[in-house]
């Protein structure tokens, strides 16, 4: 073997190590991006969390028995146009709380949804209250910049560390993705939840069966 081949081995010897930890990383940031920005549509039944058994259905929305639901865990502070809010005190109506971030694409895609939605709801006298959780927003700027395209009125909790995220129970159907949706019933207890965007009609089906509680 000549003297140059031999170099030339020894190199590429001497480069695998930092190939694979090149390749490794690549593959954890792949990984984060799908779930920081994604959800899940798998489907069936699974138990312990939400109190009990709960199903989730072929679009990736689960939903809980009124028996085995829990109640969801107070969400308070400033939201994005500068109030307060505390989502105890909205307990009577259906609250639909939406996990967005103005950089997520799926959370633009099913921003105009909400936003027809909430709006056709508040004008028929429905009882139901929408409120947005920001997260990941470096500036109210950019989501008030969000809120204002896509026409969302009703107010959102600014949460850029995702503190309130964190405030749901281990074990209950919690909103580990961006975008997440959790429907609350009029008892304050989390009764359905999708950890992917929604168009209106899955949004409704969320929303209607609570609405006909009694």
């Amino acid at each position: 073997m000549s003297l140059s081949r031999a170099r030339v081995r020894r190199r590429s010897r001497r480069s695998t190590p930092g190939r694979a930890v090149l390749l490794t990383a690549v593959a954890l940031a792949s990984a984060v991006t799908l779930t920081a920005c994604g959800g899940s549509d798998g489907a069936g039944k699974s138990s312990g969390s939400a109190g009990g058994n709960y199903v989730t259905g072929p679009g990736g929305i689960s939903t809980v028995a009124r028996a085995d639901r829990t109640e969801a865990p107070k969400l308070d502070g400033e939201t994005v146009d500068g109030a307060t809010l505390d989502t105890t005190t909205l307990k009577g109506k259906v609250v639909v709380l939406n996990v967005w971030g103005s950089w997520c694409p799926p959370c633009r895609a099913e921003a105009p949804y909400f936003a027809n939605v909430s709006k056709d709801l508040a004008a028929s006298g429905q009882e139901v209250a929408f409120v947005g959780l920001n997260t990941r927003d470096n500036s109210k700027q950019n989501a008030a910049s969000f809120e204002e395209t896509y026409g969302i009125t009703y107010p959102s909790l600014f949460d850029p560390d995702g503190k309130l995220m964190l405030r749901f129970p281990k074990g209950t159907l919690n909103p580990n993705a961006i975008p997440s949706t959790i429907v609350l019933d009029k008892e304050g207890k989390i009764a359905a939840r999708t950890l992917a965007a929604v168009n209106e009609e899955q949004l409704r089906s969320m929303i209607d069966p609570l609405l006909a509680e009694k």
